[in-house]
């Protein structure tokens, strides 16, 4: 792809840009009374436009019908959660009855661990990317104390080779081939969030079979920045947060899917709760639990009516544009920004891209290693209207997303950090 450091060409590239209107759809926050370079969108997304009347119309609803809200009106709360299976499904690459939203993403990962994570005699380790986010590497920690080992011996971590940022899709897989006969699960993160490396799903999952271990990932920096095709990789299980890529708020709700070969396992070990019970029957109050069919048999707990409705008010706007356009903008906004700082010529001691450069090993984001003045650096970015995000103790995360960022966006991103090394 040939680019341009011109304001005329990033111009152009918007004005081109199919996209270019759901940038208006969304609530760009102001510096000085003109609009953010946001670049963080791989931290919280922004708001849409839409969120606020879709939390209005279920306050609506409970004003107007109290606890009948659950089965009358426009899409009850009874079944709420049913409405967002299709394009989550498309989402993630999933059949609908493969996915499930509800509760928060650590929450799900608990419960999937406890389904999933089943250590038995030689086999009991779990193998994960070093340096995975704390959530992750605290949930690991306590499931495997919580089974009577160490994390030390449990765990099993696959780091860089020595002077590399990045993880080798080789080391990996070698990895999980070296320790076969005792790795009960692999467990890794599908868009690592400090370098913002994809890694191969696909080779992981099919090398964590090969071994007979069990495969699933934590797709927070994934869902809604790549191209993800969760059943037909054979992937066993996936969880994953909305308020980053996915633009639903702070806090906002969690993803899951279970591939279809274990959702109708009513016999897989699972912590139980009423909304996962058998829906046909769930008001006889019986004891035994029967799951729902499907990943829904994984729900604990009423569905989270108003961070729901935000989420669909998003997932609207993921299902009318597709990923695969906006997949395909995403490479050329982040292929725009790689050009730009590739331009600038300055000495990996000032400022080095840590994150692959091939197209299908990144997504949405670009981690700038900076390794004199990082933090100074980062604030007069933040003081000068450019909102990015910081990682100790030396990395500058940026992520242009398409559906609210432009070309132009990249290019004054880029002219600020010319100015600045230029000085």
């Amino acid at each position: 792809m040939s680019f341009q450091n011109t304001l005329a060409y990033a111009q152009e590239r918007d004005h081109d840009d199919a996209l270019r209107y759901y940038r208006e759809h969304f609530h760009i926050p102001k510096h000085q009374g003109k609009d953010t370079v946001y670049l963080c969108g791989n931290s919280l997304g922004l708001q849409p436009k839409a969120a606020r009347a879709a939390i209005e119309e279920e306050m609506e609803k409970w004003a107007e019908l109290g606890v009948e809200g659950h089965f009358k009106g426009d899409d009850p709360w009874f079944t709420f959660h049913k409405t967002l299976a299709e394009p989550t499904a498309k989402l993630v690459g999933a059949k609908p009855s493969e996915v499930v939203v509800m509760n928060q993403l650590t929450v799900n990962l608990h419960l999937m661990l406890v389904s999933f994570y089943r250590p038995q005699g030689r086999r009991y380790k779990i193998l994960t990317e070093a340096g995975a986010f704390p959530s992750d590497q605290y949930a690991l920690e306590t499931q495997v104390k919580f089974h009577g080992y160490t994390p030390e011996d449990a765990i099993i971590e696959v780091t860089p080779r020595a002077g590399e940022q990045t993880w080798r899709t080789e080391d990996i897989l070698q990895t999980i081939r070296d320790n076969g006969d005792e790795i009960a699960l692999v467990l890794m993160s599908g868009v690592h969030y400090y370098t913002g490396q994809v890694f191969d799903m696909a080779a992981i999952t099919q090398a964590a079979h090969e071994v007979g271990a069990v495969c699933g990932f934590d797709l927070a920096h994934a869902a809604g920045n790549v191209v993800l095709r969760l059943h037909d990789w054979d992937v066993d299980f996936a969880v994953w947060c909305t308020y980053k890529y996915l633009n639903s708020g702070p806090g906002g709700t969690s993803g899951v899917f279970v591939h279809e070969r274990h959702s109708n396992k009513p016999d897989l070990p699972r912590f139980a709760g009423w909304w996962g019970y058998d829906q046909e029957e769930r008001f006889q109050m019986k004891k035994g639990f029967i799951p729902m069919a499907g990943a829904d048999g994984w729900q604990l707990s009423n569905s989270q009516i108003l961070p729901m409705a935000v989420h669909r008010a998003s997932l609207q706007m993921f299902d009318e544009a597709g990923m695969e356009a906006l997949r395909a903008k995403s490479e050329g906004l982040t292929g725009y920004l790689e050009f730009l700082i590739n331009s600038l010529n300055q000495p990996k001691e000032d400022l080095e891209i840590i994150t692959p450069s091939e197209p299908s090993a990144r997504g949405c984001q670009l981690s700038l290693l900076v390794n004199r003045n990082g933090r100074q650096l980062f604030e007069t970015l933040m003081a000068n209207g450019f909102i990015l995000d910081w990682r100790e103790p030396n990395v500058i995360r940026v992520a242009p997303t398409p559906l609210y960022n432009t070309f132009e966006d990249v290019y004054r991103f880029g002219q600020f950090l010319e100015a600045h090394f230029r000085r």
